[in-house]
């Protein structure tokens, strides 16, 4: 069984949640995510505990990936290892973004 998303359908979804991050897919092996920052709004995301893939769809700006600042655009794949602290900045006109975790989002994380 395969699964097919629509970029635009995604977008509203996250849009009508109004939250910044949308998870549409979650298997055993990974998880995959809509992230939306918009101008001015902060980064506020904190490391993770599974590596993570972003590939930028729309918007310019930055990542920092600890201490280390390089600038992204639409194209741009930017993998961040697990507990590594990272964050977005510069983004004038905002950021989206596509995340896929592997494996799935919050699934390493201690349990509380």
């Amino acid at each position: 069984m395969s699964d097919v998303f629509q970029h635009a359908d995604l977008l509203a979804q996250r849009e009508a949640l109004a939250q910044p991050y949308l998870e549409f897919l979650v298997r055993d092996s990974l998880s995959a995510g809509i992230y939306r920052l918009d101008p001015g709004e902060p980064d506020r995301q904190r490391p993770h505990t599974e590596d993570e893939v972003y590939h930028v769809l729309d918007g310019e700006g930055a990542i920092d990936i600890a201490g280390e600042v390089t600038p992204i655009r639409p194209g741009s794949v930017i993998f961040v290892a697990k507990s590594i602290p990272h964050h977005f900045r510069d983004y004038p006109t905002g950021l989206t973004l596509l995340v896929v975790f592997a494996p799935p989002r919050g699934s390493q994380a201690a349990p509380s």
